[in-house]
């Protein structure tokens, strides 16, 4: 069973070493996809059971990572994503079911009308923050817990002004802290897996068998049980 990481690796990165590192130690076969190469052939995407879309925003293609995303949505591919995953998520969602085709993330466009990720009033980059999870979603089931506290690398964020609009399209917003939306899903009613969180599971040093990435695990082999 090979699981993509869909993002561009660099290993300077500690993130991209963490995913590495957690993935093997679970026991999972992996293989980084560039964002580029997604575009070149969308349906090589389907030889995997599931896709991680990785930290590491601004993407070579933003397009690629976007690309990646409705795949996986549409065709019922599980997925898990972190950082910017999570900021990607948001925009894929905005656009190509909230109908917002002009949605788009701060950081790559800066100057857009609707930028549906923004800056963070504080970058989390380098920091520990206790996250509050919804006990009747995904998120809570993984856990087994309403709180959790998680390692983030990101100085951008939901842009609270759509928050509603998204989760009245179906996007959910389950896990949050004091000032924003931390974890977003889709219901398992619409989808296996579809959950991105704007921390970075992998990363953290008190979880070294992470229940999200062991959860994401268990629905890439329900989803693919002779894989």
């Amino acid at each position: 069973m090979a699981i993509a990481i869909v993002g561009d690796r660099n290993d300077a990165y500690v993130t991209h070493r963490a995913t590495d590192e957690a993935f093997a130690r679970l026991g999972a076969s992996i293989q980084w996809v560039p964002t580029p190469d997604v575009l070149i052939d969308p349906e090589a995407l389907g030889s995997f059971a599931g896709l991680v879309i990785s930290s590491g925003s601004p993407y070579a293609s933003m397009a690629g990572a976007l690309a990646a995303i409705t795949y996986a949505r549409r065709r019922r591919v599980p997925l898990l994503g972190m950082c910017g995953g999570f900021q990607h998520v948001v925009v894929e969602y905005a656009r190509n079911v909230l109908g917002i085709e002009s949605a788009e993330h701060a950081e790559t466009s800066p100057d857009a009308a609707e930028c549906v990720i923004s800056p963070l009033a504080c970058s989390l980059e380098g920091e520990e923050h206790m996250v509050q999870i919804e006990p009747d979603s995904l998120a809570g089931r993984l856990y087994g817990r309403t709180e959790t506290i998680e390692p983030y690398f990101c100085n951008y964020g939901l842009n609270e002004s759509y928050r509603e609009a998204l989760e009245a399209a179906g996007l959910r917003f389950s896990g949050h802290d004091d000032v924003g939306e931390r974890v977003v899903e889709l219901s398992q009613e619409d989808h296996p897996f579809f959950l991105a969180t704007l921390y970075v599971p992998q990363a953290s040093s008190r979880q070294l068998r992470h229940p999200l990435l062991v959860g994401f695990l268990d629905a890439c082999q329900v989803a693919n049980p002779t894989a």
